[in-house]
C-alpha cells in the first residue's frame, strides 16, 4: 500500500513537471509576414518581411485558379469540359472534395471546390486537365508567376502542400490576389461564396468567418499547413476604395483573422479616397509554350518585312497552275470573236474574269516565313487583250511566264493603314500594352500580315498610356472587332475588344 502511494505521488510530480515545461516552452510559430496594398494603384501601404520566402500553403491555389481562367479564355478548355480524375489526384490528402479515380466531373465544379473548399484533389485534377501532368502544370505556374512579376515565387505543385522548394512571399501573393481581381473579374465572385455546388457535394467556404466578420470583404483565399501556419490573402471594398492584405504565419484561424482585419483597417485609413485605377495588362510570355494551345507571345524571329525572293522559288504547283491558266487565256484570245475591246479599255462588266487578288501575296508571305503560314489561294485567270481580224498592227508579244507571275503575285504586300472611324466603326481590338512604341508598332504590323483579310479595314494605332504603349486596331464595327479578337485568341494571341 505504501509503495502504491509513493508511485502515485511520483507519477503526479512527473505529470506536473511536464505541464510546467509545456507552458514555459510554447510551440514554435511559423515565420510572420504581411503586406497591405491599394488594389486600385498597386501602391504598398504596409509591409513586414514581405519579401521573405515562406510556405504559401493553399494560397497556391490562387495561381492554379488563375491559370484555369486563362486556359478558358485562350480556348484550351471550357468550364463544361469533363475531366477524368487520375489516381494521383484522387489520392491527395484532405482538404478534399472526395473525388474517385476514373470518375468524370466538369471543370467548373473542380474550380468551385478548389476556390471555396480549398480541395487538394480538385486542384491537382485542374492542373492535370490543362497540362497533362502536375509537373508540367507546375512549370506553367512558374512561367505565369514570372510574367506577373512574382519574382520570388517557385511552385512545385498545384495545391500547396509542403514540398521542398515550394515557396512564395507576402508581396507576391498580394500581387496574385490583385491580378485575380483585375484580370478575371467575371470569376472573382466565386471567392465570396459562403457555400457552392461542387457537383458531387455542396461545399462551405474555408474563409466564411472572415467574410461574415468584416464589412466589405469579398475574398480571397486561406491556407494552412504546419510549416506555413495560418495564411490568408484578403480583399475588401468600401466606397471607391479596395484594399488587399496578406498574412503569413498566423497562430490560429481566429488570430489570423483578427490580424488581417487590423491590416485592412490600416489600409483604408492610409489609402486616398480617390485614386486613378492602374489596371494591369494581361501577362505575355517570352518563352515557348509548354504544349500546343498554351499561351505565348507573337514572336518574330527575323525582319517582319518579307524578303524579295526570285520568281523561281515560287511554289511549283502554283507555277504549273498559272502556266495552264495562261495557255488557256492565250488560246481563247486567238479564237475570240471580232471587235472585242482592249483589256485596258474594257468596262468593268465586259469580262467576268476577276482581277488578280492579294491571295498569292499571302502565299509569298508564307514562303518568306512571316510569323504564321498563310493559306495559298488558287491563282486567278490572267486577262489578255483579244485580237481583232481587222487590226493590222503587229500582234502582241506572247506573255512570258515570269511576267505573268510578276503581274499575278506582287512581291510587296499592301497593308491598309487608314480606315474610317465614323458611323458604326467605333470599335477596335487592343493587343495590350508594351514598353516601347517600336514594340507595339512591330506587333501591329506582324499581326496585320498574319491576319490578311481580318484587319484590312482597320487603322493601326499606338496609344501612349501610363506605363507603356497600347497596340490597337481602330475603325472596326462591333462584329468585326469581336470576330478579329476571337481569331487571335484561337492562336493564343492576347487581345481585348473595346467600343464607345
Amino acid at each position: 500500500m505504501r509503495h502504491r502511494r509513493i508511485s502515485l505521488a511520483l507519477f503526479g510530480f512527473i505529470a506536473l513537471l511536464c505541464v510546467v515545461l509545456t507552458v514555459g516552452a510554447p510551440a514554435r510559430a511559423a515565420p510572420y509576414a504581411a503586406m497591405v496594398m491599394d488594389a486600385r494603384t498597386g501602391e504598398v501601404l504596409h509591409s513586414r518581411n514581405a519579401d521573405t520566402r515562406l510556405h504559401p500553403a493553399s494560397l497556391t491555389k490562387m495561381m492554379t485558379l488563375y491559370i484555369a481562367f486563362e486556359a478558358v479564355r485562350l480556348g484550351e478548355i471550357t468550364m463544361d469540359t469533363p475531366v477524368t480524375i487520375s489516381a494521383n489526384a484522387a489520392a491527395e490528402p484532405p482538404s478534399e472534395l472526395g473525388l474517385r479515380a476514373g470518375s468524370r466531373i466538369a471543370l467548373r465544379y473542380l474550380v468551385r471546390a478548389a476556390a471555396v473548399r480549398s480541395a487538394n484533389d480538385a486542384a491537382t485534377a485542374i492542373g492535370e486537365a490543362i497540362e497533362g501532368s502536375e509537373a508540367a502544370f507546375a512549370r506553367r505556374m512558374n512561367r505565369t508567376a514570372s510574367a506577373l512579376g512574382m519574382t520570388r515565387t517557385t511552385f512545385r505543385n498545384a495545391h500547396g502542400l509542403t514540398e521542398e522548394g515550394h515557396l512564395s512571399t507576402a508581396r507576391d501573393m498580394t500581387v496574385m490576389g490583385r491580378r485575380l481581381f483585375f484580370d478575371y473579374p467575371q470569376y472573382y465572385n466565386i471567392f465570396s461564396r459562403r457555400s457552392t455546388d461542387a457537383g458531387i457535394a455542396t461545399v462551405r467556404n474555408t474563409n466564411r468567418r472572415f467574410l461574415d466578420a468584416y464589412r466589405g470583404a469579398d475574398g480571397i483565399k486561406t491556407g494552412y499547413t504546419r510549416a506555413a501556419g495560418f495564411n490568408l490573402v484578403a480583399s475588401a471594398e468600401r466606397g471607391q476604395e479596395r484594399i488587399i492584405a496578406t498574412v503569413f504565419g498566423g497562430q490560429s484561424t481566429a488570430s489570423r483573422n483578427q490580424r488581417i482585419m487590423e491590416l485592412l483597417d490600416m489600409g483604408f485609413a492610409r489609402a486616398p479616397t480617390r485614386a486613378t485605377i492602374r489596371r494591369p495588362s494581361l501577362p505575355t510570355y517570352d518563352n515557348q509554350p509548354s504544349r500546343p494551345g498554351s499561351p505565348a507571345t507573337l514572336a518574330v524571329a527575323q525582319s517582319i518585312v518579307p524578303v524579295r525572293r526570285p520568281v523561281r522559288e515560287a511554289s511549283p504547283v502554283l507555277l504549273a497552275a498559272i502556266d495552264a491558266a495562261v495557255e488557256d487565256a492565250l488560246e481563247d484570245a486567238v479564237t475570240a470573236p471580232v471587235e472585242a475591246p482592249a483589256a485596258e479599255d474594257a468596262p468593268a462588266t465586259a469580262d467576268p474574269t476577276p482581277e488578280p487578288s492579294d491571295a498569292p501575296a499571302a502565299t509569298l508571305l508564307a514562303e518568306a516565313e512571316v510569323t504564321e503560314a498563310m493559306e495559298p489561294a488558287q491563282p486567278e485567270a490572267i486577262e489578255v487583250a483579244a485580237l481583232t481580224p481587222l487590226d493590222t498592227s503587229p500582234a502582241p508579244r506572247p506573255l512570258q511566264l515570269t511576267e505573268v507571275v510578276a503581274r499575278a503575285m506582287p512581291l510587296e504586300p499592301e497593308v491598309v493603314t487608314r480606315a474610317s472611324s465614323t458611323g458604326s466603326r467605333l470599335y477596335g481590338v487592343s493587343l495590350g500594352r508594351y514598353p516601347t512604341r517600336h514594340g507595339a508598332e512591330r506587333l501591329l504590323l506582324t499581326t496585320a500580315l498574319a491576319e490578311l483579310g481580318t484587319f484590312d479595314e482597320a487603322l493601326r494605332r499606338v496609344v501612349s498610356r501610363s506605363g507603356g504603349f497600347e497596340a490597337r486596331f481602330d475603325g472596326m464595327t462591333e462584329d468585326q472587332a469581336a470576330r478579329a479578337c476571337a481569331r487571335l485568341m484561337a492562336r493564343a494571341v492576347t487581345c481585348t475588344t473595346y467600343g464607345p
